[in-house]
């Protein structure tokens, strides 16, 4: 649920706010109102820069009603990346327009202020280029099919070439679904159109969704990551955060997986209060799923076996059972693997990619 707090400056902007909190209340949004002004009650008793640096990083979404000039000055010291910062909206005080300020894409600005907008029977603006022509935008397709963009500037550059007329490859080591939106060639691992008609010319610009860090298909490839590898992992009781971290890096780097790929660590239930790992999970933000031994052993699947993990946690081995039950069995992509009291193993989920 997004949880979203709304600021207002005036006896106007109150009565838009209060409309605004009730409608987005009933879209299912978390939302509360705060007000700065000595002829509103109750009234901040914090400055609105001290406000915003506190919501800043606690809130999905903040909304300024009242003027762009003060929502433009209150975050300015606030803004960090746009992986991370919240969306930012500005409502004019007599709600006539929704402006869509900061991180409309990735932040979910831009979605939120066309919701805005008909709430309040207003104008949303939206002036990220990409939206305004139509056009495939590399950071809202990510986010819709849960996948990170590590380089930024590449997915830019990808935007600025479909803006031109460029042509743009797209390859994925995931099922697609749907259909390529325009300006996109599907393309093989090599870079090369699999279409016939499309052949003429390989895209030199494009994107690659894949979990591998060398996969790399164009001479610019913009690559686009689903969170779909699972590390399995056993220890020794009492293992330390940074050895647990240790183990884990090594794992991916071993297997060329990009960090960005993770998105589960499982192990056995033994080993749901192991601090270290739960500190790892907390660090990733990723969930840390256990189960018990019986489910552990009726995973399927052709696996390492140790008598003396089997004599302490119940089962024959824990890192790559776990990682094939936590990925809905998924197949493995690096076997099990030890080092200094750490076992690990990594499945892959099956996920599609899906075209609107």
């Amino acid at each position: 649920m997004m949880r979203i707090a709304v600021i207002c400056f005036s006896l106007t902007g109150e009565n838009t706010a209060v409309r605004l909190n009730e409608g987005l209340a009933l879209c299912g949004y978390q939302v509360r109102l705060y007000r700065k002004s000595k002829y509103l009650e109750p009234s901040l008793s914090v400055s609105v820069r001290e406000w915003t640096a506190e919501h800043f990083e606690k809130e999905d979404a903040l909304i300024f009603v009242g003027a762009c000039g003060i929502a433009v000055r209150s975050i300015a010291p606030c803004i960090v990346s746009k992986k991370t910062d919240p969306a930012v909206l500005v409502v004019d005080e007599c709600g006539k327009y929704a402006i869509s300020l900061l991180a409309g894409h990735l932040g979910g600005a831009n979605s939120l202020a066309e919701q805005v907008a008909e709430i309040l029977g207003a104008q949303a603006v939206i002036t990220t280029a990409t939206d305004l022509h139509c056009q495939f935008a590399v950071d809202v397709f990510a986010k819709e099919n849960g996948c990170d963009v590590p380089d930024l500037k590449a997915a830019k550059e990808i935007s600025a070439a479909l803006l031109a007329g460029e042509p743009v490859g797209f390859f994925s080591e995931f099922a697609v679904e749907g259909r390529l939106p325009e300006g996109l060639i599907l393309c093989d691992a090599e870079g090369i159109p699999v279409s016939g008609q499309d052949r003429k010319e390989c895209p030199q610009i494009g994107i690659a969704v894949t979990v591998h860090r060398e996969c790399r298909p164009f001479a610019k490839t913009c690559p686009i990551v689903p969170g779909a590898v699972v590390l399995g992992m056993g220890c020794r009781k009492g293992k330390a955060a940074d050895e647990i971290r240790q183990a884990a890096d090594r794992c991916l780097a071993e297997g060329g997986i990009c960090q960005e790929a993770l998105g589960m660590v499982c192990s056995v239930d033994l080993k749901k209060e192991e601090e270290g790992i739960l500190a790892f999970a907390r660090e990733k933000n990723i969930p840390f799923e256990t189960y018990s031994p019986e489910q552990l052993r009726e995973t399927p699947g052709d696996f390492a076996e140790s008598e003396f993990v089997k004599k302490i946690t119940g089962v024959d081995n824990v890192c790559e059972r776990s990682a094939v039950l936590g990925s809905s069995y998924g197949r493995i992509i690096k076997k099990k693997t030890g080092a200094e009291g750490v076992t690990t193993a990594l499945a892959l989920k099956e996920w599609r990619i899906h075209f609107e």
